[in-house]
């Protein structure tokens, strides 16, 4: 560890999360490298993450490992359209009901786990999105006169595809982070093979990380964030919130205040007492739509270039490769061709020639010469159908 000005026995709680669950999992999970430094901020940070895959990519096993390793209560369920509030939190106590009193039975349930995963959480009804939304904002559960405090780390919640209904944006928009969950790569399959097989052995015979990470382990390293320095940091972060609300993410004065205290967790993991440029890496993550993936990557990295990255102890995210993948610029691209052929108004012709303008520089980093200029010429012949409109 650098730049640490204490001796405060929770850095060393740091070092052995580092050492004993996050890089254990990146080897049980192979290509999830990405997905777990965002688990370990989200962690520290005491935020929560949301996932989007298909069913199969180990958004649940992630879950249930990090649970394992830290000895912690995890709970898991599958949303549909019919979940009721009960299969979440529980139900009445039947033995106090008789007596006249609402006491919820929560023996195993939501309110008593440290780690939260739920699946299709996008399938959430009426009847719990408003308990969902007080749980995951400020960790309290109210059911008529019951107020339960609930001791969540975190929550991660998945699906596999974005909301379209206007009512569930806020749930979404408790996730502060997002992050895709795909199937590795083909050359990967063997490793993800070894390392799942392993995976099924030890939870086939019940064995348990001898890590000695606790709960209220994790519990301390949150606390680290208290005593981080944001402040040389601030000027960088305000100018690229600014960027990233011009390109079309929806940067709340809310969520640019939570986000704070993820960059301090990304500092905390770094062991570091004070945030520095490098740990802007995690606004990559705060897109909307998935468009804009590709515009916030560029932005994220332009503006951690200009502002230096040499800088002490960064955060190995920002030093992995980022190269742009060619199939994701083409769907960028088929987004913005289909958008084309609506109405647009003068602000959303603007944002389309932002969007293209970002995406041409994009297609620069792309090794390849073949994808590469294909990638070129499509974004030209955009940009002159967009000079064609009205």
């Amino acid at each position: 560890m650098t730049d640490i000005a204490t001796h405060d026995p929770a850095w060393e709680t740091v070092t052995r999360l580092t050492e004993t669950v996050f890089n254990p999992m990146k080897a049980a999970f192979v290509g999830k490298d990405e997905i777990i430094d965002l688990i370990a901020v989200c962690l520290v940070g005491g935020e929560n993450l949301f996932l989007m895959g298909p069913p199969g990519t180990a958004k649940s096993a992630l879950v249930h490992d990090l649970a394992s390793r830290i000895h912690g209560q995890s709970f898991d369920y599958l949303l549909t359209r019919f979940t009721e509030p009960n299969e979440l939190f529980g139900p009445f106590d039947i033995r106090k009901l008789r007596e006249g009193e609402l006491v919820t039975n929560k023996e195993g349930m939501l309110p008593e786990a440290d780690l939260v995963f739920l699946d299709e959480l996008l399938n959430a009804n009426s009847a719990v999105l408003n308990s969902l939304l007080m749980v995951l904002n400020e960790r309290v559960f109210r059911r008529g006169r019951e107020t339960i405090r609930v001791p969540m780390l975190m929550t991660i919640g998945a699906s596999n595809h974005l909301p379209e209904d206007e009512a569930l944006g806020a749930l979404f928009d408790r996730f502060l982070i997002r992050v895709p969950c795909r199937n590795v790569a083909q050359e990967l399959l063997t490793d993800v093979l070894e390392a799942g097989w392993a995976l099924d052995q030890r939870k086939r015979f019940a064995e348990r990380s001898d890590a000695g990470v606790t709960v209220e382990d994790v519990r301390q390293a949150q606390r680290l964030t208290s005593q981080v320095d944001l402040s040389t940091v601030r000027p960088a972060y305000v100018e690229l919130v600014q960027r990233l609300r011009h390109a079309g993410a929806p940067v709340s004065d809310r969520r640019a205040v939570k986000l704070q205290r993820l960059l301090a967790a990304s500092a905390v993991v770094c062991g570091r007492t004070a945030v520095n440029v490098s740990d802007l890496w995690i606004l990559r993550y705060t897109w909307e739509t998935e468009e804009q993936q590709q515009v916030l990557a560029t932005l994220v990295k332009d503006t951690i270039d200009r502002h230096g990255r040499d800088v002490d102890a960064p955060h190995p995210r920002v030093q992995a490769d980022t190269a742009p993948d060619p199939e994701a610029l083409a769907r960028d691209l088929d987004r913005i061709e289909n958008r084309l052929s609506e109405d647009l108004s003068d602000a959303d012709k603007t944002y389309a020639r932002d969007q293209l303008s970002v995406l041409a520089g994009r297609c620069e980093w792309v090794a390849d010469t073949q994808p590469r200029e294909f990638l070129t010429g499509r974004i030209k012949s955009l940009f002159a159908k967009l000079e064609e409109r009205p």
